[in-house]
């Protein structure tokens, strides 16, 4: 049984089978409360299927809920006939016009409203529905060695996982090489452009080498979001450390798919199971968990850790 409900359905139709067999079973002898409850009906339709059974399952088929009259105040033929007619000889005529023409020469007395759903119900004034256009992802170069692109974002720590007294926030920054996929994990009490700028010092220091180029979103601890002579201060670090800084185009995360990805690898190997009571103690279990993550294997990597791609690059 289909239990989708349309959007023009106003409520699930019951089958042909249960009313077949609830209106039999009502004729054998039951009572109505019996088969209301054996078959989920009220007795309404229960009453109404068994005044319309005629011994044959046919005759408890839905028939049309179409009125047999028209509506009184529905256009009248004659209206209709005047719309036609004018219609028919200027077919380019606009619906303010025909309105216009309808009043003057016609004594037409109803509301444009009224004229409007009459066409439109002809097959006038139909909107063409506009065909979305399909997002192709365009072919991506990853860096083939270390250090020349990494991936920078942010990512809130769940609350549920602070079991502490007093309430607070903490913020999960993520910096990974696109070539090796190898990522450096820190958390902040804030998220601010200091907090960035220390990210990125504790980063270098980890991997050992400066990158040429940090992509970032447009988020407020990256970059100014508007216009302004102001130069932001991660901008300013990293030009007086020879680094460029790369924005991706608004509200497009697919374009820092790599860091993206691993926030959702996060959520599910390492948020999902942790309990933490302090600041320092987050500080302990990712930095842990960020030992584990790096030595997991990738496909993307032909099933080679981070750490092993790097070797492998550095080696090659």
């Amino acid at each position: 049984m289909n239990t989708i409900i349309t959007q023009n359905q106003r409520y699930l139709p019951h089958t042909l089978e249960t009313k077949y067999h609830s209106v039999k079973t009502y004729r054998t002898g039951c009572s109505i409360k019996f088969v209301c409850r054996k078959y989920k009906i009220s007795k309404a339709s229960l009453m109404r299927w068994n005044k319309k059974f005629d011994g044959t399952k046919e005759s408890l088929l839905d028939q049309s809920h179409r009125p047999h009259s028209r509506h009184p105040k529905a256009h009248t033929d004659i209206e209709m006939k005047h719309i036609k007619n004018y219609i028919k000889r200027n077919p380019d005529i606009s619906m303010l016009e025909l309105y216009a023409k309808l009043k003057k020469y016609r004594a037409y007395k109803r509301h444009p409203c009224s004229l409007f759903r009459l066409l439109r119900k002809w097959g006038y004034f139909k909107q063409e529905k506009k065909k979305k256009k399909i997002y192709e992802p365009k072919k991506y170069h990853t860096p083939d060695n270390i250090g020349e692109k990494w991936q920078l974002d942010v990512k809130y720590v769940p609350v549920k996982c602070y079991v502490g007294d007093r309430p607070d926030k903490f913020y999960q920054y993520t910096m990974i090489d696109e070539a090796s996929r190898e990522r450096f994990i820190y958390p902040f009490k804030e998220q601010s452009s200091y907090s960035t700028i220390e990210f990125v010092k504790m980063a270098i220091k980890y991997f050992k080498y400066k990158p040429k180029i940090i992509q970032t979103d447009n988020g407020f601890e990256f970059t100014h979001f508007k216009e302004t002579k102001r130069v932001h201060p991660f901008d300013i670090f990293c030009v007086e450390n020879g680094i460029e800084h790369k924005l991706i185009r608004p509200r497009t995360p697919r374009h820092n798919g790599k860091v993206e990805r691993s926030h959702r690898n996060d959520n599910e190997r390492f948020y999902r199971y942790l309990k933490f009571y302090s600041y320092d103690d987050l500080i302990i279990q990712m930095k842990r968990y960020l030992y584990k993550s790096n030595r997991l294997p990738m496909q993307v990597l032909d099933w080679l850790t981070p750490i092993e791609m790097r070797k492998k690059i550095v080696g090659g």
